[in-house]
């Protein structure tokens, strides 16, 4: 009996973090017309305009679970739907990182911002921040503006993949049954790194050995970070040498093509979404200069995959400048879009109906 319980468990556990289906359109042409446009995971919140200190409004709860998850709220307590000074200050802080005015208020601008689709890795870990913001960008000089801070992070500790592993392998989750195309922008993203400093990358058949791994999950999937559907949080990295790179399965992926044209709200650029994870299993934290990958937000049709001059310092100063690197701009995406309107959505599958029936069927077993 004992054994046949630990091999439920065993079975459940399986079932937790098993990747389930992705959605990948090989271009915007692609996605048939009746596509149903769903609402953003956080589009709720654009109803809080207006609020202000003192008031109680329904639903702030769950804009504070919100900030608290991206590291704006410390609390361990439920919280209230009191417009309170711990939203107010948690909102003085995101509007600072955001390089918004820091009103403490739910102004439009404010709002816009919070509902954008975004990465799921946090702006404040342990308490401080990790996005440089609040500082002057630029200063003047015979009426031309120069940088002269950057705003590139690192995650506390300054991780970083050591000096012996410079050639880093990366591989797919099996069950996800990712085409070519697929893996293909994965390639790119790489690339876009590599060129500018001393790592280099190599796709590999063992994902249980690879450095790095990269799997496409729905909801709960076992690493304490669950996704929550449609263009609310599309991906998250873990730091070095953790090596994890998971993708959110519920959104609508583009493969290639021009995005920014899709007549699908919800439509996200698989590339832009790639390149800024990376950025995460490197070392790198958010940034808040908007033009830089590592910017956390990003909107659905849009499309950034260059590396700004924030991200490129950034990186060589965890490993160093390529030697052939020039200063130029980072790869161009090179694989031209192809009209394939009759295409239907590639929907990788997976063994869940099948372990969940096992998991009822050995779970029974324990009745008798």
């Amino acid at each position: 009996m004992r054994l046949i319980y630990f091999f439920v468990v065993a079975v459940c556990l399986t079932v937790s973090s098993t990747p389930i289906s992705a959605h990948f359109y090989p271009n915007i042409s692609s996605i048939p017309p009746s596509f149903n446009h769903p609402r953003g995971a956080w589009e709720a919140f654009r109803n809080f305009s207006g609020c202000h200190p003192g008031e109680k409004v329904d639903g702030l709860s769950k804009l504070k679970n919100y900030l608290k998850h991206f590291g704006y709220i410390n609390s361990s307590s439920e919280f209230t739907d009191d417009f309170d000074d711990a939203l107010r200050f948690a909102l003085e802080t995101y509007q600072k990182n955001f390089n918004l005015n820091a009103t403490g208020e739910l102004d439009e601008r404010t709002l816009q911002q919070i509902v954008r689709p975004r990465c799921g890795v946090p702006d404040i870990v342990n308490g401080s921040t990790t996005m440089n913001s609040g500082k002057e960008t630029t200063s003047p000089s015979n009426a031309t503006h120069f940088h002269t801070v950057s705003h590139y992070s690192f995650f506390p500790g300054t991780p970083r993949w050591p000096d012996s592993r410079r050639d880093l392998t990366y591989a797919f989750e099996p069950e996800n049954n990712l085409t070519d195309d697929v893996k293909s922008v994965f390639t790119r993203a790489f690339e876009r790194w590599s060129t500018v400093t001393t790592l280099t990358f190599t796709q590999t058949a063992s994902f249980y050995d690879a450095d790095i791994k990269i799997g496409f999950f729905v909801g709960d999937h076992g690493d304490g970070e669950p996704f929550d559907g449609v263009l609310g949080t599309l991906a998250h990295a873990f730091s070095p040498t953790s090596g994890r790179l998971h993708l959110d399965g519920a959104e609508t992926w583009v493969v290639s093509g021009d995005v920014t044209t899709s007549s699908e709200t919800s439509a996200v650029d698989l590339e832009s979404v790639a390149v800024h994870e990376i950025g995460h299993l490197l070392g790198l934290g958010h940034s808040s200069e908007e033009e830089a990958i590592m910017y956390p937000t990003i909107s659905s049709r849009s499309r950034k995959v260059e590396l700004a001059s924030d991200d490129v310092t950034g990186i060589q100063q965890l490993y160093g400048a390529n030697p052939s690197y020039n200063g130029s701009s980072t790869p161009s995406a090179g694989a031209e879009e192809r009209d394939n309107s009759n295409a239907a959505p590639n929907i990788s599958g997976s063994m869940w109906a099948m372990r969940a029936l096992l998991t009822v069927g050995f779970g029974l077993l324990l009745l008798f």
